[in-house]
């Protein structure tokens, strides 16, 4: 009875990271080949990196965001780093507001999640237009982030009852 509890347990810890790599593995990136439907792309990676990282710092690491990234950049046919080094600068301003906060609150966290979008996406772009000949439309940089920043809060809730509710039972 024990060893069945605690393989729940190791499964709801680790099902975080599980997410994480199902995402990198599926980029949606067959989705911009049909035209007949208006498509909107929102990056949930930079939601789940955000999150955990401000909130349950020791449930994703950094080796398995790095890790990630250069699944995400296989897959996706970009240079090889360029994600990976965006959700670290993630993870880096992410650590900054954590370390500066004083009362955490949803709204508070949701407005520091612009500069950290801000900086990531634009280490992106430079890595992008200086060290590669992919192009790539800005405005579509520009929707991505708008969308991930209107989606927070719904995927904070999401993750924040998770975490609550799942892992917290279960230790």
């Amino acid at each position: 009875m024990n060893t069945l509890r605690g393989i729940k347990n190791i499964l709801l810890n680790n099902l975080v990271v599980f997410i994480f790599y199902m995402l990198s593995f599926s980029t949606f990136e067959r989705l911009k080949e049909i035209s007949d439907i208006a498509t909107f792309s929102f990056n949930l990676q930079m939601i789940i990196v955000y999150i955990y990282i401000l909130k349950f710092p020791s449930h994703l690491g950094y080796g398995h965001i790095f890790f990630a990234g250069i699944i995400k950049d296989v897959v996706s046919g970009l240079p090889l780093g360029t994600s990976s080094l965006s959700y670290l600068v993630l993870c880096l301003s992410t650590s900054y507001i954590r370390n500066a906060t004083l009362r955490p609150k949803m709204t508070a966290e949701w407005i520091a999640f612009i500069p950290a979008l801000f900086f990531s996406n634009a280490l992106f772009y430079i890595i992008i237009t200086n060290f590669s000949h992919l192009s790539f439309y800005y405005t579509e940089l520009l929707q991505n982030t708008f969308f991930t920043f209107l989606f927070f809060p719904f995927f904070y809730f999401i993750i924040i009852n998770y975490q609550k509710n799942f892992i917290k039972d279960n230790a």
